[in-house]
């Protein structure tokens, strides 16, 4: 069975940092192309950053500049930095994991700015 476990999700003030995580279990990180999305309630979801199994990375331009995702295949891990937090951030973030067929999503993580 297939599970990602996203973590690390919080309330922040703006201008703040926060690192969120996501492990998986069932499948091996490596083949695999990596994204994380975040919705919030009321909005379309939103794509925000890929990291390609050959660690080729992409952002969306809401993020681009202040959000940083990588991964660790060793530990089956994929993180998203994220610094100079907006209110506009706040959403509850899913990690996604993707290899031909296969499409695996996170149960999410709530990330709240406000002050």
């Amino acid at each position: 069975q297939v599970q990602l476990v996203e973590s690390g999700g919080g309330l922040v003030q703006p201008g703040g940092s926060l690192t969120l995580s996501c492990a998986a279990s069932g499948i091996s990180y490596s083949r695999y192309h990596l994204e994380w999305y975040r919705q919030d309630p009321g909005k379309q979801r939103e794509w925000i950053t890929l990291i390609t199994s050959g660690g080729n990375t992409y952002y969306s331009d809401s993020v681009k500049g202040r959000f940083t995702i990588s991964r660790d295949n060793a530990k089956n891990t994929m993180y998203l930095q994220m610094t100079n937090l907006k209110p506009e951030d706040t959403a509850v973030y899913y990690c996604t994991a993707s290899y031909l067929e296969q499409y695996y999503w996170g149960q999410g993580t709530q990330v709240t700015v406000s002050s």
